[in-house]
């Protein structure tokens, strides 16, 4: 009679064995996805799954591989010794064809005798990582459910790897844009958004960014009631970085202008401020032009800017005197001021190299070919001489010269 019970109890143990199995999955499962919520560094998810494969699943040895950057990195491992990137590579190319879990029993290459099975995690026809399993002995009645076991642990490991990369990535694209936005407004509080009118003189600007924050920068400062001066820029790059040496510019322009009247002075004062913002890793072509109303006499520097035009009785002539471009040395090598009488009912026309220059669309204009335009719409308003001006380039060249940033700031002198 002892006999019997003892053969009727043997089923009841295993089932409570099965069961106390289950919990013990469970648990795991349950503190590797809190473990993920909480935002646990990777290396950590990966000791714990070794602790389940060892103590739960009684596995000797594992390797797993993740793909990173289309190679297969090793990312955790224990009972095995470290291949080299050589052998670790061989392994990937045999098994790359494998897309479930499969035994490697029967595999001749040397690296994976060691290991009995392969088990994958795939997303879409790609594999994202995969773990080897060796010195595995389940009960085959259960075999199949302990390998499904393990495909869902690094399943949800790697699911969540990715999403936290996911959601860094967003987190940091995100904050990028708030930058480009904050930039876009910082650029836009630097550029004039009205110009003064005045009995003297009629001025217009036209903008037009390449991007939502450009390179290009200009201003008109007003310095008592006889002089006024005036500046159009280009900074090398484009973005935050080109934004914020922009904001520099103009702040110590402004400084400069209100304690000294030197066009000199103010442009070796700009490069020093350059210069040290950005160590030579970007430059500014910059023209910088003062004028007084009363004694009609302009003076310039043109640091490596394109040549702002003068038309007067409908001859054109270029402001060329100057230095180099601001930033490419400590000390700038020479500084040559030009003068230059300002007739009745002169034009000076100021703008970048975006109204000339459309890599994108392989297109240039020469200085000649501007002058004659800018001769067609000498007669019109500041405002629309630059619309005129810009739509006789993209009709004549077939081309939207959008490439770059595009500035024009036309100055009529009475």
């Amino acid at each position: 009679m002892r006999e019997e019970r003892h053969i009727e109890r043997q089923p009841e143990n295993d089932l409570v064995k099965m069961l106390l199995k289950r919990q013990a999955e469970l648990n795991s499962l349950l503190e590797i996805t809190l473990a993920i919520n909480k935002n646990s560094d990777a290396s950590i998810l990966y000791e714990m799954l070794e602790l389940v494969l060892r103590d739960n699943l009684n596995v000797g040895s594992m390797m797993m591989l993740v793909k990173q950057d289309k190679r297969f990195v090793c990312v955790s491992r224990f009972g095995v010794p470290v291949e080299s990137f050589a052998e670790l590579q061989s392994m990937c190319t045999i098994l790359a064809p494998l897309k479930t879990i499969s035994s490697l029993n029967d595999f001749p290459d040397s690296s994976l005798k060691r290991f009995n099975y392969f088990v994958p995690v795939r997303h879409k026809n790609s594999t994202l990582a995969f773990v080897l399993i060796g010195d595995f002995h389940a009960v085959p009645e259960l075999l199949s459910h302990e390998l499904n076991f393990i495909q869902t642990l690094i399943n949800i490991i790697v699911v969540g790897l990715e999403n936290k990369k996911l959601f860094r990535e967003r987190v940091h694209r995100e904050r990028l844009q708030r930058d480009v936005e904050l930039a876009a407004q910082v650029q836009n509080m630097l550029v004039p958004m009205t110009l003064p009118t005045s009995d003297f003189y009629e001025i217009a600007a036209t903008y037009l960014p390449h991007q939502s924050i450009g390179g290009d920068y200009f201003d008109f400062i007003q310095l008592d009631d006889d002089e006024f001066i005036w500046c159009i820029a280009d900074v090398s790059g484009k973005g935050i970085s080109a934004a914020l040496l922009m904001a520099n510019l103009q702040a110590s322009l402004r400084a400069w202008t209100s304690v000294d009247r030197d066009l000199a002075v103010i442009i070796r004062k700009l490069n020093e401020v350059v210069t040290k913002n950005t160590k030579g890793e970007r430059f500014i072509t910059l023209f910088l032009g003062r004028y007084n109303m009363r004694t009609r006499e302009m003076e310039y520097v043109n640091a490596g800017h394109n040549a702002p035009l003068l038309v007067v009785d409908q001859e054109v002539s270029s402001f060329k005197a100057g230095t180099t471009l601001l930033g490419v040395f400590e000390e700038l090598p020479f500084v040559n001021v030009g003068k230059q009488k300002i007739a009745p009912n002169s034009l000076i026309f100021n703008y970048t190299d975006g109204l000339i220059e459309s890599f994108e669309e392989d297109i240039f204009i020469s200085e000649e070919e501007l002058a004659v335009l800018l001769l067609k719409n000498s007669k019109e308003r500041p405002d629309v001489l630059n619309r005129g001006l810009l739509i006789d380039i993209q009709m004549s060249k077939m081309a939207k010269m959008n490439s770059d940033d595009i500035t024009l700031l036309t100055l009529k002198i009475h």
